[in-house]
């Protein structure tokens, strides 16, 4: 599964790594332990919408970087704390689940992150690690988003619609099984415009997208247990754990 993830770049920084167009919804501050149902940062594409005379400019589609809550909260739902339970979809049931099945044809979105965490089991203890690009390139988790209308607020409201997201998971590759038996699907940059395409409606298409993902190469580094609350949050997390188990080294890393 996708439990806790870091997502610590700049808004600035997004937008040039996923060639957003647009920049929309609330800012977030950098975060290295981003738990289900915090707000996180999404990339999607929909189609552009066209004002009268200007000729279509500007290409059929824009691509936005937004804000959604982390767990997907389907239209029909009648509460939207079942989010807390959508914050993955298997890639091996998403076209057939009925929470999961429309948004994959309709509302398919990228996951920008730094990089995520497992916990590989050791006799009686967990240990967490945290897997990134060798490149310390931003990964692009595989996601689907929803609007949920409020039925208690009127139409015209601002927050009458809940933007949600939800991650894709896929079995670990032999190289990472080891760790954890699932992990987040990762969609390279080649095929961040295909994934996105609002074009793509069928279902066996999205199909042969999720099939065509390659195996993701990421270097896993054992972390400190501090990463086990999630009211623990700092660079300090993604630091190699010493012998003791904590965060040893100054907590200085490329890039941040």
């Amino acid at each position: 599964m996708c439990g806790r993830y870091v997502m610590a770049k700049a808004t600035s920084d997004l937008v040039a790594a996923f060639a957003a167009e647009q920049a929309v919804g609330e800012d977030l501050a950098p975060s290295w332990n981003v738990a289900p149902t915090d707000d996180v940062r999404i990339v999607t594409e929909r189609a552009r919408r066209h004002e009268a005379g200007d000729g279509g400019a500007g290409g059929d589609t824009v691509r936005r970087l937004t804000t959604a809550k982390w767990g997907l909260v389907p239209a029909w739902a009648k509460d939207p704390k079942i989010g807390a339970r959508m914050i993955n979809a298997r890639r091996e049931t998403v076209l057939e689940k009925p929470s999961f099945r429309k948004a994959a044809v309709k509302r398919r979105a990228l996951v920008p992150a730094d990089g995520y965490y497992e916990w590989e089991k050791s006799g009686g203890t967990k240990i967490p690690t945290y897997l990134y690009s060798p490149a310390e390139d931003p990964l692009a988790f595989a996601g689907l988003y929803e609007f949920w209308p409020d039925p208690a607020l009127p139409e015209d409201h601002e927050h009458k619609w809940l933007l949600s997201v939800t991650i894709i998971t896929t079995e670990a590759s032999d190289a990472l099984g080891h760790i954890h038996d699932r992990t987040p699907l990762i969609v390279p940059p080649d095929m961040y415009a295909d994934w996105l395409d609002p074009r793509t409606t069928q279902g066996t298409e999205v199909q042969q997208l999720l099939d065509a993902m390659p195996e993701p190469v990421l270097t896993p580094r054992v972390v400190s247990p501090l990463v086990n609350s999630v009211r623990n949050n700092g660079a300090e997390l993604i630091l190699p754990a010493d012998a003791e188990g904590q965060a040893g080294g100054p907590a200085t890393l490329p890039g941040l």
